[in-house]
């Protein structure tokens, strides 16, 4: 099985097309690939068909994290898939479209390892945090300490929490008890964020179904919306613990995400390990 592994921003995908695959990608196989020590290693697995039913579309995309759990949406993922699409021949336009479970997402290449892509339209309100207000503003306790968030959903279930001692925070004790709180049903990922200034925020982001990560395009999505609608500007840079990111957030909480990603390298599954997949359900 061939597959390429790309990062942006350090959070790494190992992209497959869905030729390529010599079988179903089953949870147990996800976790054994994506395992660092007894896999190749990564943050989660990108599966592209490039020969959609939709001809609108240069491709479809899915998702998966290294739990084996499948994700509506990645922005840092999505942005891998753009680069790779673009830069294996499968287009050549600078401008296109992706469907993923989620909904169409649309790209335009700026430069040969940036883009932006405007990820869809935010929601306070959803089915991963049905007990929510309308604002998506809430309250939990967790790891002995009671947290004011907002939720915001953006192709994915985000809790968004405002933090200034954010340097201090030991997200893999903090993270779990809120990722698998009751008042998300489907889980949630959350990000802790502040302001440096009025453009510019700080975030960490604890992923659900991978842990802490060093990027999140979603995750940094949710914090400058969540930012904005406690009255912060629409464009907004996020610092993340692996670099940059800019957010453009329209009237409607439509959200454009701009960035980089880059390979790393391709590569092939030995025969062995194949083998060893062949067997694993």
């Amino acid at each position: 099985m061939k597959f390429e592994k790309w990062q942006a921003l350090g959070n790494d995908y190992l992209i497959v097309e869905a030729d390529a695959l010599p079988w179903e990608l089953t949870p147990a196989r996800i976790k054994r690939i994506c395992d660092p020590h007894r896999g190749v290693g990564a943050d989660g697995i990108l599966l592209v068909d490039t020969d959609p039913a939709d001809s609108h579309y240069v491709a479809s995309l899915r998702i998966f994290n290294p739990d084996g759990s499948e994700s509506g949406l990645s922005g840092n993922g999505s942005r891998e898939a753009i680069m790779y699409l673009r830069r294996r021949g499968h287009t050549d336009r600078d401008e296109f479209a992706i469907l993923t479970p989620s909904g169409p997402i649309h790209p335009r290449v700026t430069g040969a390892t940036t883009c932006s892509v405007e990820i869809g339209r935010a929601a306070t309100t959803s089915s991963d945090y049905p007990a929510g207000a309308a604002d998506g503003v809430g309250e939990l306790e967790a790891a002995g300490a009671r947290w004011r968030f907002r939720h915001v959903a953006i192709g994915n279930p985000q809790c968004a929490i405002a933090y200034e001692a954010l340097e201090e925070l030991d997200l893999g004790v903090v993270g779990p008890p809120i990722e698998h709180h009751a008042l998300f049903p489907n889980r949630t990922n959350v990000s802790w964020y502040r302001e440096l200034e009025p453009s510019v925020l700080r975030a960490r982001i604890f992923e659900r179904g991978a842990g802490e990560t060093l990027a999140s395009g979603t995750g940094a999505s949710g914090a400058a919306i969540a930012h904005h609608l406690d009255g912060g500007p629409r464009h907004v840079t996020v610092r993340l613990d692996g670099g940059e990111l800019v957010v453009d957030i329209g009237p409607e909480l439509d959200v454009t995400l701009s960035g980089w990603a880059v390979p790393v390298f391709a590569g092939t599954l030995a025969d062995d390990f194949v083998k060893e997949l062949d067997e694993t359900q």
